[in-house]
Formats: structure tokens, sequence, C-alpha cells
């Protein structure tokens, strides 16, 4: 029996992982509304074996620098755990529980492998650049027929339409930062291709309503090229391109802005200018969480409490909307500062690593995480796998895949 190789493991593990992890935006696709079974579980069931294999397949060297953000996400397992048994929620706490202990890590280790291993993290970027159009096109569509195929008719179901939206951002956040990365690795015409790819994103981005994927899809457009260039040495080059980038994507807000037609039916943009900033709830929540915690030191809520804490009983959905606070909230001092730990020692160890990274895996774990990142600071609590996968995502830059039959190759070969 012939060996699977190295190409075929990358796609058993890249291609599934991007599918798991825009599950929820892929959805809300005409298309894929109707499939009768849950997308997430079958790309999830799709990216085991690849994993599997992938790990056999390699040799992986761990940094140390590795250490305490890993350490920090198990003792923030734990912490959640302890800190339910004082926890005045029994269906938060049961629902959040399973997937903030049991799903997290596997994500985690997902995150971790895809992102480590080459040619896995390039068929993962790859299939995520597909994908952006493919959902940029769908809220396109689902608009001009007036529906939302997630939520079915428009307004029919607020809260379905709303996660349809913010997920659907995020997706095409990340696709447009490696199109922009593309752009600036391509020669010739071709550049101009990935360009116009990026800007028709920027436009997709404006349809769905996520403020936030809006502000990622700027952030990760600026960003993860100027990672890309700062990593192989060109630091005049990703200045430039940060400069460039923010005076393209301003001059662009402008025209639509100058006149207000030309943003009639891009609900992002009317969700900027309208009303939409002073009735979102989320200052409320942050605030009720600072007040929370500070009443609750330093043990905190409890995993769950704080929807209770702040009248809204046992509704999930009205969790701080901020990882940070949540973790504060709920899981006191302990839960911050292991937080931290996790979440701000992987942000660390991706910054700190890029210029050891090899070419092109900067870009794309900038653009991979960035818009994930921001989105669980806005939206999102401790148990969405998104987040997780993210994480492992970031994590990824201080672990090397060496391939077995190769143990004299250099860790930057290796890693790339």
């Amino acid at each position: 029996m012939r060996r699977p190789t190295s190409a075929g493991l990358a796609a058993l593990a890249g291609v599934p992982a991007a599918g798991m992890q825009f599950a929820g935006a892929l959805k809300s696709a005409p298309l894929l509304a109707g499939l009768p079974l849950d997308l997430t579980v079958a790309c999830t069931a799709a990216l085991a074996p690849g994993l599997l294999l992938l790990l056999a397949g390699a040799r992986w060297r761990v940094r140390r620098v590795l250490g305490l953000p890993l350490a920090c996400c198990g003792l923030l397992w734990v912490w959640l755990v302890v800190a339910a048994l004082w926890t005045a929620s029994r269906e938060v706490a049961a629902a959040k529980l399973p997937e903030a202990v049991l799903v997290a890590p596997a994500m985690l280790l997902a995150g971790l492998v895809v992102g480590a291993d080459g040619g896995a993290r390039r068929v993962l970027a790859g299939a995520v650049l597909v994908l952006g159009p493919f959902i940029g096109a769908s809220i396109a569509w689902g608009i001009l027929h007036g529906q939302v195929v997630l939520g079915g008719a428009v307004g029919a179901n607020p809260d379905l339409v709303r996660v349809q939206y913010q997920l659907a951002g995020l997706a095409i956040a990340c696709s447009a930062g490696l199109s922009a990365l593309r752009a600036v690795e391509a020669q010739g015409i071709r550049r101009l291709g990935w360009l116009g790819l990026t800007a028709v994103l920027g436009i997709g981005g404006l349809l769905p309503g996520g403020r936030a994927g809006l502000l990622a899809l700027g952030l990760v457009v600026t960003l993860a090229p100027a990672a890309h260039l700062w990593s192989a040495g060109r630091v005049r080059a990703a200045l430039g391109w940060v400069v460039a980038a923010m005076a393209a994507g301003g001059l662009g807000l402008l025209v639509l802005l100058a006149d207000p037609s030309r943003a009639e039916g891009l609900r992002t943009l009317e969700r900027f200018t309208g009303d939409g900033i002073a009735a979102s709830a989320r200052p409320v929540l942050w605030a009720e969480a600072v007040r929370w915690a500070g009443e609750t030191l330093p043990w905190g809520l409890g995993t769950g409490g704080f929807t209770i804490a702040a009248g809204n009983g046992e509704r999930r959905g009205l969790y701080p909307h901020n990882h940070a606070l949540e973790a504060l909230a709920e899981g006191g001092v302990p839960g911050i500062l292991l937080w931290l730990g996790a979440f701000g020692g992987g942000a660390a160890l991706l910054a700190g690593r890029l210029r050891g990274l090899p070419a092109g895996a900067a870009g794309r774990l900038v653009a991979l995480v960035l818009p994930v990142a921001l989105g669980a600071m806005v939206s999102t609590d401790l148990g969405n796998r998104m987040v997780w996968f993210a994480l492992g995502l970031a994590l990824s830059a201080g672990l090397e895949a060496v391939p077995r039959g190769a143990a004299g190759e250099r860790p930057e070969e290796a890693h790339g």
C-alpha cells in the first residue's frame, strides 16, 4: 500500500479545517443551507484522520516559549470547572462547560498541528481564500432576493441573522487578508488581479452588516501583508504597505459617504452611520461585567453565572461579549490571569516569532488569526470553537514539524 504524499496529507487536514472553522458562515449559503447534515460535525469528522496522519508523519519540535501559554490554557480549563461549583447557572453552565473544557482542547490541538505543518497551513489558507468570495456572493444573492438563508426572511429571526452576518464578515475578512497577501507575493499583472479581488471582498464586507467584520477586514488587509514583508526583512516595504492600505481604505469610505445614496443596501455601512452603535447592547453588557467582577472579587460569579447576575436569566446569548471581561466576571482574578497567559501569550508568541517564521507563514497566520481575535473581543464566549482553533494557529508559531527521515533538516525549512 502506497504511503500518502505530503500534499495529500496537507489537503486531508487543510480543507476540512477551513470548512470546520467557517461552517457557520457556509450554512448561510443557499447551496448548503438545506444540507441534511450538520456541516460543523461533518468537517470536524473529516479533519480527524488528516490530523492523526500529520501527527504520525512528522517529528515535532516544541519551543520553550510555547510552555507558558499552553500551561495557562490547561489551567484555565481546570479553573472553569472549579468555578462552576459556585455558579448560580445550571443551563448556561451545562452548555458552556463541555465546549470550553472538551471541545476547546481538541480545537487548540487542531490549530497547532495545521498551523505548524507548512503544507496544511497553505491548503487551509487557499481554502479560506476560496470561501470568502463564495460566502460574499451568497450574501449578495440573499440581499438581492430579500432573504438571509440562515435566518429565513430578513427580520424573521434577528438572533440567527445576527449570527449569520457576524460569521460571514469574519470569513470575508480572513479571505480579504489572504488576497492582499497574495498581492504582495505576486509579480506583474497577477498582482493587479489579487488587488482587484481584495477590493471586491472589501465591498463584500459592506454587505452582511457586521461592524466587527468590517473593522477586522480593514486591519487584516493592512497588517497581514505587512507581517509578511516584515518577516522577510523588508521593513520599509511593510511600512509603505500600511500607509497605502490605510489611504486606499479611507479614500474608498470617503467616496461612499460623500453620497448617502451609495450606502443604500450596504448594511454594514448603514449600521455604522445610523443609530446601530447607540442601540448596541455591548456597552451595557461590558459595564455589567465590570461591575459584577468588582463585586465578586477575587473568585468571580462562577462559570456561566453572568447572564443571571445581569438580570437576563438563563440566556447564553447575553454573555459579556468580550473574552477578557467574561474571564474576569465569571472566573475572577484567576480567570483573567489565566486568560491573559493563554490568549495574551498566544498573541505575544506570534508577534515575537514573525521574523523567525518561513516565507509566507507569518502573513497567513496573521490573516487567519486576527479577524477571529477581534471577534472574540466584541462577541463569542469562552466555549466558541473558532477562537480556540485560532489560538492554536497563533501558538503554532512556536511549534515545528520536521518530516520523518529529514532529521538533519533545518527548523526553518521544516516549518515551511
